[in-house]
Formats: C-alpha cells, sequence, structure tokens
C-alpha cells in the first residue's frame, strides 16, 4: 500500500513505476476516487452534525413544531444513510484499486521486463569442469535412490517428489545449516502456521495479483503459505513495536506451497519447479529509515551467500530489473546457483526490501524516542529453498563412479555419510 498523499502530490512517479514493473494501473481513476472518498466525507460529516442538531431540537419544540421537527430529522437520517452507502461504494473500489498499485524501485534498478534483463553485480567460485559425461540431479537422485518421482505423482499429481533416504537426511542437513548460521547472526527462529487468513496474504502483497500462485481451503477460507515471510511479517499485523527493539530479526524453517502455474520446459524437470518445497526464510522489521535498510538489506543478502559459499556452490549476484520484480518490492537481488547440467546459473535465493509497502497494509508501526507513531520497513529473504539447492549440490559435487560428495559444512547433520552412493 502506498501513502494517499504521496499519489496525490506524485501520480507521475506511481505511473511510472506501473509502466516499468509491468502492471497495470489507473491512477486518474485512483485520483478521481480520492477526491470523491474526501468530498463525500465533508459531507456525511455535515449532514451528520446537522441530524444530530435536529434530532436534539425535537424536545424543544412545541407540539405544532414537533411534526415538522420530526419529519425534517428523518430526512435528515435517511440522506445521511444514502450518503454514507455511497461513501462505502467509492472506498470499496478505492481501496480495491490501492491494492492494485506498484511501489516504485529504487532509482538503481535497472528497467527491462524480464529475468533476462537482469545485472550481475559479482560472482563466487568457479564453475566446475568434468572430464566425464555430466548427469543432471534426476538422474543422479534416481541412481543413488535419493528420489522418487512416480510413487509420488500417483499419490499427488505432477510436480510432486518424494526424497527418500540419504536424500532426505541431505535436506535436512541443508535446512539445519541455515538455521544455525541464522541464529549465530542473532535470529529469533519460529515454528509458524502454513495456513492462514486472507489478510495475512493481503498484508504482504501477495494478494490480490499473486492469488492464481496461491492454493486455497475454500471451505475453511484459508490459505497455503508460499513462503514463511507471510505468517513472520503479518505476526506484527496491527502492532506498534518500540523503536529500541528495532530491528527485529526473525525466521522460520517451514513446507511451502506454489501452484507454479507458469512454469514450463526444463523448469518442470526433476525438483526445480514443484508444488511443495521447504525453506528457510529470514525477515526483518526495521526503521522506516533508507539507509538503515539499504544496511540490513546487505545483511540479509550476506547470509544467504555465506550458505552457498559454506555449500561450495559458485553462484552469482543480480540486480533484479523493474519487469522481474514484485509489487511491493523496492530493491531486489537474486542469488543464482552454478547447475551443469543447464550450463548456466539457476536462481535459488531472492533477497527483497519493501520499505512501508507492507506495514501499510498491516498497520506495522513503532514509536520513536519522541512518541510519534511511523510505519516500519520490512525485508527479507530466503536463506535456503529445498529441494532447488539440491539441483546444484547434487551436479557441482557429482563424481566420476557415480557418488556425489557431500560438502564439509554438512558434516555435523549427515550421520557420518560423506559421500552420497547407492545403497
Amino acid at each position: 500500500m502506498l501513502d494517499p498523499q504521496w499519489i496525490r502530490d506524485d501520480p507521475d512517479a506511481v505511473r511510472r513505476a506501473a509502466q516499468t514493473k509491468g502492471i497495470p494501473t489507473d491512477v486518474d481513476e485512483v485520483l478521481a476516487l480520492d477526491r470523491s472518498r474526501r468530498d463525500r466525507i465533508h459531507r456525511v460529516e455535515a449532514l451528520r452534525a446537522e441530524r444530530n442538531r435536529a434530532s436534539k431540537a425535537i424536545s424543544g419544540t412545541g407540539p405544532e413544531q414537533r411534526p415538522l421537527a420530526v419529519s425534517r430529522a428523518a430526512e435528515l437520517k435517511a440522506e445521511l444513510e444514502g450518503q454514507e452507502r455511497v461513501l462505502r461504494q467509492v472506498e470499496g473500489r478505492l481501496n480495491a484499486l490501492l491494492l492494485r498499485l506498484p511501489a516504485p524501485p529504487a532509482p538503481d534498478t535497472p528497467v527491462g521486463t524480464s529475468d533476462a534483463d537482469n545485472v550481475e553485480i559479482r560472482r563466487w567460485g568457479q564453475p566446475p569442469t568434468f572430464d566425464f559425461p555430466v548427469r543432471d540431479h534426476l538422474d543422479i537422485a534416481t541412481a543413488l535412490g535419493l528420489v522418487e518421482t512416480e510413487p509420488a505423482v500417483r499419490m499427488a499429481g505432477s510436480r510432486s517428489y518424494c526424497l527418500r533416504g540419504a536424500g532426505a537426511l541431505l535436506e535436512q542437513a541443508v535446512l539445519r545449516l541455515a538455521v544455525d548460521r541464522l541464529m549465530d547472526a542473532g535470529f529469533t527462529l519460529f515454528h509458524v502456521p502454513v495456513l492462514v487468513r486472507e489478510e495475512a496474504m493481503l498484508a504482504t502483497g501477495y494478494f490480490p495479483l499473486g492469488s492464481d500462485e496461491v492454493f486455497r481451503l475454500e471451505r475453511d477460507d484459508l490459505y497455503l503459505i508460499g513462503t514463511s515471510e507471510v505468517p513472520l511479517v503479518a505476526r506484527f499485523l496491527g502492532s506498534i513495536l518500540d523503536h529500541a527493539d528495532l530491528p527485529v530479526r526473525i525466521c522460520a524453517v517451514s513446507p511451502c506451497f506454489r501452484r507454479e502455474v507458469g512454469g514450463s520446459g526444463r523448469d518442470t524437470r526433476g525438483l526445480y519447479r514443484v508444488h511443495q518445497f521447504t525453506k528457510v526464510e529470514q525477515v526483518v522489521i526495521g526503521p522506516a529509515d533508507a539507509a538503515t535498510s539499504a544496511r540490513l538489506h546487505d545483511e540479509l543478502l550476506a547470509n544467504a551467500e555465506g550458505i552457498l559459499r559454506a555449500l561450495e556452490l559458485p553462484y552469482r549476484t543480480v540486480l533484479v530489473c523493474t519487469g522481474d520484480m514484485g509489487q511491493g518490492q523496492y530493491r531486489k537481488h537474486d542469488l543464482e546457483a552454478w547447475m551443469p547440467s543447464r550450463n548456466a546459473y539457476g536462481e535459488t535465493h531472492s533477497c527483497s526490501t519493501f520499505h512501508d509497502f507492507q506495514a501499510r497494509r498491516g498497520a506495522i508501526r513503532y514509536r520513536d524516542a519522541g512518541g510519534k507513531t511511523h510505519y516500519a520497513h520490512t525485508l527479507n529473504c530466503t536463506a535456503i529453498a529445498s529441494p532447488r539447492v539440491l539441483i546444484p549440490l547434487l551436479e557441482v559435487h557429482q563424481q566420476r563412479d557415480g557418488r556425489v560428495r557431500v560438502p564439509e559444512a554438512l558434516m555435523a547433520h549427515m550421520r557420518g555419510v560423506r559421500m552420497l552412493e547407492a545403497r
């Protein structure tokens, strides 16, 4: 949600954001409805005051004047109810449009239409070279008995999978590595609901524009989360925090669910784009200060990069372009790990700054030292997501004899398994 006064002051900035992010928006209608709403509020308030005066005057009138006074009060009441009804309609339409307005991106965000226009800013590690035919993650995992797809598809449909044995252990080790590193960095770990109400999805910006990606339980009017960012942020809905408690650093590991309606081609093979996955997410609630948010963004991104380095996976960091950003994102970076079977980097992490976009939707505020309240800034970043990260893990560390080397950083959680091999 954007600051209404800012929209009035600089509607062209909203138009530019809509154009560069590729989000259809009618700013003129928003402005017209906003003017109508304010005019009608004044009219309703004036009518309400006049009705109150008329109602009080009834008791002071004589028998002859009382019917006229009662009639006038009734007329004002009916007119007020009509104006209030129209005001509710105007506010409903205005709020629906406001929920679709995009937040302007940071000035240094590259303008583009897709991930092809993202800008690489650095790389770490060298993509490996192999003196044997490279196998993709699905062939490796199937040969080693790490994954089952056919039974999963029979029971749950397309884009389903089961991790088994050392494959399931490897995933747990990766998740635990991420959790340990975040807790060492001062994050508080949460176990969160994966079913949430609509207001949680609206507050975090996943509704209304992203609703087609979400699984809904219609009988209960609840939604399966696509990231624990949703409940972590929604935990603060309607809250007023103290400035001394900021920034709040929290994280969660949770199952996540997405329809992935747009996936096609090679992205649908194996474990790259699936309906259910597990993710460790880091979230920060910070003060309304752009410089502080930029520093926190870099901190979250560094945490994610550190995990990829610990897993010994070559990766690159890209600054995401306008057309590849979400509605509310002010700044976004992606991390892409090297995937040998693709001979390319593939996205494994995203890091986003929202400024007060989510906080305005969710009424998340804090009180400064002088007692004044402000909308907070929110940020989030993937710490690790599986099974996506298993793709580079299996492919980068594959051996000539078909086994897969386990990085040293995972040893504490692998029950002594150093090589994944057929059993």
